[in-house]
């Protein structure tokens, strides 16, 4: 359960995800609540930008420092590569953002309709009916700062799981391109075949699927 001073009487909901264009592995989100106007100037860390305009090492230390602030709370969601398969990662995405969202209201009862503002970026979708007040912004990972400590926390962590999947499937390299479309990975692809974990709708162009 999230705890933060009785002080702050409004809160931003940032939501972001990383992996929409992987070859492999989940499309992940990651939802990110912060108090309203909070800021947060530390400086030992650089500058908060979108996690692509960030270096693997600066990712790292901004993580660290948002897992240790109380007034950041956060929560993850993945679909699957075979889910994705299915339905296409455009609604793969929206339903990984509906998850961590609605996993964020559990966490936190003390969010309400009337004290949140939810941001999301890109082509992010909540249901309008469910949640009335959430707003897609084009390019919010670089003009909202619950949004870009989202997009961190998503990185990172995606990031993390990839090299996890590294460790079952050694072949493809996933600890180094994190399962997007490098030369590497498609040379793989071609060598060995697919795995488990790739999505078959992204690799038919370069192997043959049975």
């Amino acid at each position: 359960m999230w705890k933060t001073s009785k002080n702050f009487k409004k809160f931003i909901i940032g939501i972001d995800e990383v992996g929409r264009g992987a070859l492999a592995g989940p499309v992940l989100v990651a939802a990110a609540v912060i108090p309203h106007k909070i800021r947060f100037p530390v400086k030992s860390l650089s500058r908060l930008r979108d996690s692509k305009r960030l270096t693997p090492l600066q990712r790292k230390r901004w993580f660290e420092f948002i897992k240790r602030q109380p007034q950041i709370f956060y929560v993850l969601a993945r679909v699957n590569s075979k889910t994705i398969d299915k339905i296409n990662i455009s609604k793969a995405a929206n339903r990984a953002a509906t998850k961590a969202f609605k996993k964020l209201l559990t966490n936190n009862k003390q969010l309400t309709t009337n004290n949140r503002r939810v941001i999301l970026d890109g082509s992010l979708y909540l249901d309008k009916n469910t949640v009335p007040f959430a707003k897609t912004v084009i390019k919010a990972d670089e003009k909202y700062n619950c949004v870009k400590l989202a997009s961190i926390v998503a990185k990172v962590s995606r990031d993390n799981y990839m090299k996890k999947l590294h460790k079952r499937y050694p072949h493809y390299g996933f600890d180094k391109h994190k399962g997007y479309g490098t030369r590497e990975h498609i040379q793989t692809l071609c060598k060995y075949g697919h795995s488990q974990v790739h999505r078959l709708t992204f690799i038919r162009k370069y192997i043959n699927i049975k």
